[in-house]
């Protein structure tokens, strides 16, 4: 009987995670791993193996709906799928992890999962947390992407997680390319994630606001979400307009951070951030809150970058301030950056991946 793996991604939007589940995915197709992918955006199925199936609503009337809906849905659909058949299925979670746990649990079927934000930005509600801890310990395995996240996730829901690192594709990176409209003499500092409380963009809006214009700022930031009118306010309130531009969402941001000097990571919480990995792979300038989880793994506590406390909105501004008498300072943590870039090899890091599944079969 031929073993299935289904990985449960009920809304593949434009972040870390969807970019981690294509190169995954693909790998372990190219493994003849007999994969279905169960989602309600069957649309992005060009980013995918010919050989992986979707399965899941087939109508184009799900793609958009908000993700509880999404979860809804591809419950109901996981349900009749194990119902009919479980017993040669082995689910990978890569999101709604509870609810997927739940419903393998139900119908006796195995289950993996990949957690994916350090808990710290979701786990103070004590009941929430218990809750939490009580149905993750169901699954019969559990990964996440970095050591600090796999450390904090251990203690607080008792459990014995495994860690493999983001797999990094330089190809698709070094493959993609377009044109630009950057002012010139700019220094261009960058920020790249959804609008949204977690991702904090406020936070280096307030920085910008104490730069020395002398230095010729350029402020880009890319990503949409429910707080563009909130940031768009703040910008106009403050007269921030020529010097911050939101450029909404981005196919292809590889380009904006290749052009970049500073990368700015402002957010409350992660598990692994990928943006943080592409701009360390094209040797930039990383500035990153120290929040739970990844910033401090990825540039080394320091070594590899520059770290500043959540919500430190002056100490960014330090930092962009005091950019070109610092820039020795700055090229050394560059190039260690870069040296000790290879634990986020592409097939190192997929092999894991594919040593964790088959452990699970």
């Amino acid at each position: 009987m031929t073993k299935k793996l289904i990985i449960f991604i009920p809304s593949i939007e434009e972040g870390g995670v969807e970019k981690n589940l294509f190169i995954v995915a693909n790998y372990l197709a190219q493994k003849k791993i007999n994969i279905e992918i169960l989602t309600c955006n069957s649309n992005k199925s060009k980013y995918f193996n010919k050989k992986i199936k979707f399965i899941g609503p087939k109508s184009s009337y799900w793609q958009n709906k908000p993700r509880l809906i999404k979860y809804l849905v591809c419950i109901f659909f996981l349900f009749i799928n194990l119902f009919k058949k479980r017993s040669n299925k082995l689910i990978f979670a890569f999101q709604a992890n509870i609810y997927a746990i739940l419903i393998a649990k139900i119908l006796c079927s195995k289950i993996i999962v990949r957690a994916n934000s350090a808990p710290s930005g979701w786990s103070h509600n004590i009941i929430k947390k218990n809750l939490y801890s009580i149905i993750i310990n169901l699954a019969d395995d559990v990964m996440v992407n970095s050591n600090d996240f796999r450390k904090e996730f251990d203690k607080k829901f008792k459990i014995k997680s495994k860690c493999i690192y983001n797999p990094f594709n330089k190809a698709k990176l070094n493959a993609r390319s377009n044109k630009l409209l950057l002012q010139k003499k700019s220094l261009k500092i960058l920020s790249i994630g959804r609008l949204t409380k977690q991702k904090d963009h406020m936070t280096l809006l307030k920085a910008a606001k104490l730069i020395n214009p002398a230095i010729k700022p350029e402020i880009i930031i890319i990503g949409k979400g429910k707080e563009y009118i909130n940031l768009k306010n703040f910008i106009i309130s403050n007269q921030l307009q020529k010097i911050v531009k939101l450029l909404g969402y981005k196919a292809n941001g590889y380009n904006f951070i290749k052009k970049c000097d500073i990368f700015v990571l402002t957010s409350k919480y992660e598990g692994l951030p990928n943006v943080l990995l592409e701009a360390q792979f094209f040797k930039k300038y990383i500035i990153a809150c120290n929040c739970p989880t990844g910033p401090k793994e990825i540039l080394l506590n320091g070594k590899a970058g520059d770290l500043f406390k959540m919500g430190d909105y002056k100490k960014i501004a330090d930092y962009i301030n005091n950019y070109k008498s610092n820039i020795k300072k700055i090229r050394k943590k560059i190039n260690y950056g870069s040296k000790m870039f290879y634990r986020f090899d592409y097939n190192l890091n997929c092999r894991k991946y594919y040593k964790f599944i088959l452990e699970n079969f």
